[in-house]
């Protein structure tokens, strides 16, 4: 029986993420949303789409899976993610990521280490633990000297909090606030708030209405939408019984557990890297 009940996709999802936001024909989503909270000067006209999985310079290193992973026209690069409960160490994770697209960047022959800036984006479904007494949910993060003066303008990394974000429909003050809106309430949606009728979300309505997904893509979401609910069950549940500290013991044991249900099903490695997390030599070993 069909778990799908609502009229449009969760955008927090993995397929729901990559349908709305990681597709050629819906990558406008994509370039407004993210020219919500880029500078004015690294504003967004057109971007390429870069395959998302990073591998490292020698076999040792750890491979990085992105969401998304794109090019601006001017060469700008985008690390953009969906994290759905904080892991340990999420920060490291983070500037890790960030070193691919920079040594991507290098050149062989004579080469002056001139870079294109690189963004990571993280949309946050979970509040830093050093903010948790912060209104403000969007942080803009550079690297600083002493004197709080930005000393490299080429890397950046912008974290939404998006449970800090509280506003109604009818309290919607900004295009921003919109996407953010977008991000938390899609999914509860029946019909389409008169208070998000730009051309933008029209389309965003187009491309995340169920009923218009091919079977394949309805079973895609179904497996995406459990994994999802299964790491939400994990983190409420720890919350719920005062384990914070647990949840990221909780999220390893539960995405082993699917795991061990996609191999018994024949899924690919790949498929399970994307929905778990886990490493190819995790799962083999299972």
């Amino acid at each position: 029986m069909s778990d799908l009940t609502g009229r449009y996709i969760n955008p927090l999802t993995g397929f729901g993420f990559k349908k709305l936001f990681g597709t050629e024909p819906n990558k406008d989503l994509l370039i407004d949303f993210l020219n919500q909270i880029l500078p004015e000067r690294h504003q967004i006209k057109d971007l390429n789409y870069s395959r998302n999985e990073q591998l490292g310079q020698v076999e040792l290193d750890r491979k990085a899976i992105f969401d998304l992973y794109c090019i601006g026209e001017s060469g700008e690069r985008f690390i953009v993610e969906v994290q759905k409960a904080k892991q340990n160490y999420f920060k490291d994770r983070s500037i890790y990521y960030s070193s691919f697209p920079i040594q991507e960047q290098a050149k062989k022959g004579d080469w002056d280490f001139k870079q294109e800036p690189v963004y990571t984006v993280g949309i946050l479904d979970f509040i830093f633990d050093d903010h948790k007494n912060e209104d403000e949910l969007l942080h803009l993060i550079a690297l600083k000297n002493q004197r709080c003066e930005v000393f490299y303008d080429k890397l950046k990394f912008i974290y939404i909090e998006l449970p800090k974000f509280k506003k109604t429909q009818e309290e919607l003050e900004d295009h921003f606030e919109k996407w953010l809106y977008v991000f938390r309430h899609l999914s509860e949606l029946q019909d389409r708030p008169q208070q998000l009728q730009d051309r933008i979300f029209q389309k965003l309505f187009e491309a995340a209405e169920i009923a218009k997904f091919t079977i394949e893509e309805r079973e895609a979401y179904e497996e995406s939408l459990k994994y999802y609910r299964d790491i939400k069950n994990v983190v409420d549940t720890s919350r719920e019984e005062g384990f914070e500290e647990g949840i990221e013991e909780g999220l390893e044991k539960r995405s082993v557990e699917i795991a061990k249900e996609m191999k018994e099903e024949n899924e690919s490695i790949e498929k399970i890297m994307r929905y778990t997390g886990l490493s190819r030599e995790e799962i083999e070993k299972l």
